[in-house]
């Protein structure tokens, strides 16, 4: 427990590190003045200057900010009342310039899923290949009898009734499963050469084993050249964004209708809980589920919500529409009301994931 609550911690803070270093770095490129670098969300325990930038830690761990100079016009008297007019003030900077500092941390996760997925290919990868290999073999079953070896490839399948081509396990599971009892034809394919074996599938197979006593897979360790990872990388990140967004406005359909979602909603908990999980198959599926979490948090944060990225971006295309720009004071205040709303969800979905961990446990 301890090691997990470890790892998420860690998972989160580079992933809010690499966010708000999008908004840090496109803001000084551009030319604003960065005021505060927070880690999580006020109140703040301490904070320390470097160079004209505070940088803080705060007290609620679940996120972060970067805090611009003129972010609100009227946060600032002196500025209101001098028409200050420099460009290091992010209310002095263009339409465009603004909408590529509130996206540039949006950028930075999406960077960061596809680094990590691309890292993840060139390194190899399990792929369905279809082909079906056998795994393992039980001591004194079916399959170790009639002479099976790990690695062979089951090809074919022929019963009284039918030849069944292989392509995936279920092909094999479904087709013995039916003919337990019966006896059948194994196609199979060893170092190049094609076999076959007659065989008996057991109609009550000892718990765990199945009626030929074998573990297959279609699965195949597979790498990537970097050129071939990089738009395999983007076309498994593509698809999965198409299904967050897809997940998302169905759920948000549900809720407005008064139904409930379809699936459990995880919060930071529920989050932890399935990075331990990720943790018992190795540094991969951590370092995937990472990427994940990175594609979701860029997602979430480009919607058009108050006080996300996308709420702020959504208030300079009004401005642009409208030709003028919005009431700072009122943005402010929906902003602030936006934050409040999803802090009380945060703290719901949390209920929720300590109820299923007891109702589970």
């Amino acid at each position: 427990m301890i090691l997990t609550a470890v790892i998420f911690f860690v998972i989160l803070t580079i992933l809010v590190c690499i966010h708000e270093l999008g908004h840090f770095a496109m803001a000084r490129i551009i030319g604003v003045k960065v005021e505060e670098f927070g880690f999580g969300l006020p109140p703040r325990i301490f904070g320390k200057m470097f160079g004209k930038t505070l940088y803080s830690l705060n007290l609620l761990p679940i996120g972060g900010f970067v805090r611009l100079a003129g972010e609100d016009a009227e946060e600032d008297v002196g500025v209101k009342q001098k028409k200050i007019v420099s460009k290091k003030y992010f209310f002095n900077r263009s339409k465009k310039e603004r909408v590529a500092i509130l996206l540039a941390g949006v950028s930075m996760n999406l960077i960061l899923a596809l680094g990590i997925t691309t890292a993840l290919l060139t390194s190899g990868v399990s792929e369905p290949s279809g082909k079906v290999r056998v795994q393992n073999i039980q001591p004194k079953s079916p399959a170790d009898t009639i002479g099976l070896r790990e690695n062979d490839i089951i090809a074919k399948i022929q019963t009284n009734s039918e030849i069944v081509t292989v392509h995936v396990p279920k092909d094999v599971i479904s087709t013995v499963k039916k003919n337990a009892g019966s006896s059948v034809d194994l196609f199979i394919l060893r170092n190049g050469k094609e076999l076959s074996l007659t065989v008996v599938p057991r109609v009550a197979p000892p718990p765990g084993e199945g009626p030929l006593g074998v573990a297959i897979t279609d699965l195949e360790i597979h790498s990537y050249p970097i050129h071939l990872a990089l738009i395999k990388s983007v076309e498994i990140n593509a698809g999965r964004v198409r299904d967050m967004v897809l997940s998302i406005g169905s759920t948000i359909a549900r809720v407005i209708t008064l139904r409930s979602p379809e699936a459990d909603i995880a919060g930071p908990i529920g989050i932890a809980k399935v990075t331990g999980e990720a943790m018992k198959f190795g540094w991969k599926a951590v370092l995937e589920f990472m990427s994940i979490l990175s594609l979701n948090l860029a997602v979430l944060n480009a919607l058009p919500i108050p006080a996300l990225d996308g709420g702020r971006v959504l208030f300079v295309l009004f401005e642009k529409i409208l030709g003028k720009r919005i009431r700072p004071a009122f943005e402010r205040s929906t902003h602030q009301i936006g934050m409040i709303v999803l802090l009380a969800l945060v703290a719901l979905v949390s209920i929720g994931d300590i109820v299923r961990l007891f109702k589970s446990g």
